[in-house]
């Protein structure tokens, strides 16, 4: 029987708290983690290194390195908060590009994943509508964006459409913006995830398609998501748990299977604030991108 009720996420330190506890996350090879809090504790930040198979197959999630920024006002406009979230995030975008070999007149290629008609997925598209892109009006610095839509609108895949634009406009880099999934409700709209190992576009509502990272790409490839979506089953079972502390682990866990499977299925919820949090959210991103890329600062030199 396992020890958790397997509940999928896309955040590498939710797939730390739920695989793995104690001192075993502290010892088991493979996996490194590290943290840091910045503005007198408001905003948290976290480090998973996935070094080797052992570690990816622990975690479920690609070898390479996972940035969370996590700040529990981030979604609300209170406290100048937006700014030092931005910042935090510019100095972790800037980190990963410099570890890629990227430089200050390096071109980039940002990807806003999601549909726009759906709230809860157009994060992707928010963010590019917010971005600078300068590819057009400066040598050096050359940031370009595309909205590639969702396969239905398209008949496409995202990777075969960002794949084209690679090969014809050349950029050094692509990062790709996406909706995710979480594991609690308390990351939702508090929480963003920065790594190098790529993306899975859809893979937040259980709809993967082909990988967006550097090898289908040819050159590095950055995904920046935050959580608006956590699974129906997630919440079931944290509350099982909260009311049932005296049930036993194994019990618990048939109950929420016996409830879930047969008429929840795959469903995933979302807050009734969900637009005005994706849109605080974007802005958030899209200036922290537009500070690492545009700042002069990100040289790293």
């Amino acid at each position: 029987m396992p020890n958790r009720f397997p509940i999928r996420t896309d955040l590498a330190v939710e797939a730390r708290e739920t695989t793995l506890s104690g001192s075993e996350a502290e010892s088991i090879s493979g996996v490194v983690y590290q943290q840091q809090e910045e503005d007198g504790g408001r905003i948290h930040i976290s480090r998973v290194l996935v070094k080797n198979e052992k570690g990816a197959k622990a975690l479920g999630k690609p070898k390479g390195n996972y940035l969370t920024v996590e700040a529990q006002d981030m979604w609300k406009n209170e406290g100048g908060i937006h700014r030092e979230v931005s910042e935090a995030l510019a100095h972790q975008i800037r980190a990963l590009l410099k570890e890629a070999g990227l430089k200050k007149s390096s071109s980039v290629l940002v990807v806003g994943l999601g549909n726009p008609e759906v709230t809860s997925d157009s994060l992707g598209p928010q963010v590019l509508g917010n971005l600078r892109i300068t590819r057009t009006l400066y040598a050096d610095g050359k940031i370009s964006g595309i909205v590639p839509g969702v396969m239905a609108q398209t008949g496409m895949e995202a990777a075969e459409i960002v794949k084209g634009i690679v090969g014809e406009t050349k950029p050094e880099a692509v990062i790709v913006i996406d909706a995710l999934a979480a594991r609690s409700v308390k990351r939702l709209g508090t929480t963003i995830q920065l790594t190098d190992t790529g993306i899975h576009p859809g893979s937040g509502v259980g709809n993967r398609r082909s990988r967006l990272d550097a090898e289908t790409m040819g050159i590095p490839v950055i995904a920046i998501g935050a959580p608006t979506v956590v699974g129906a089953a997630a919440i079931v079972y944290d509350a099982v748990e909260s009311l049932m502390e005296e049930v036993d682990e194994a019990e618990r866990y048939q109950m929420v299977k016996d409830l879930v499977e047969p008429k929840l299925g795959p469903m995933i919820v979302t807050p009734k604030d969900i637009d005005d949090r994706v849109r605080r959210l974007s802005f958030v991103i899209s200036e922290g991108l537009n500070i690492a890329l545009l700042h002069d600062a990100y040289t790293g030199a």
